[in-house]
């Protein structure tokens, strides 16, 4: 069953979040991942989604995404983002 890891950010150092990009992308496909939705234009139709980017990566399982989100490659990624932006992230089962 895919799994989808979501990932919603407010960016405060551009420059320094962008080096944890670079570092991300290619942990993300040695995983088997895929990216749906990368930091697009968002549009609120309802509530208050504080977030000025959204990523969404599918898997093909939970356990993949779990696999991938304590890889070395991806921990070492996720050093660069570490003060560069608020960062919320959940892993969601899909459906059959």
């Amino acid at each position: 069953m895919p799994a989808y890891i979501i990932a919603m950010v407010n960016i405060k150092d551009p420059q320094k979040y962008q080096e944890y990009a670079k570092r991300a992308g290619p942990a993300n496909a040695k995983h088997g991942s895929r990216f749906l939705v990368r930091g697009g234009k968002k549009h609120t139709l309802e509530g208050d989604i504080p977030f000025e980017r959204i990523v969404v990566s599918e898997f093909p399982d939970v356990e993949a995404a779990k696999k991938f989100y304590n890889s070395p490659e991806y921990q070492e990624a996720r050093k660069h983002r570490q003060g560069a932006c608020d960062f919320h992230m959940v892993v969601v089962e899909g459906t059959s």
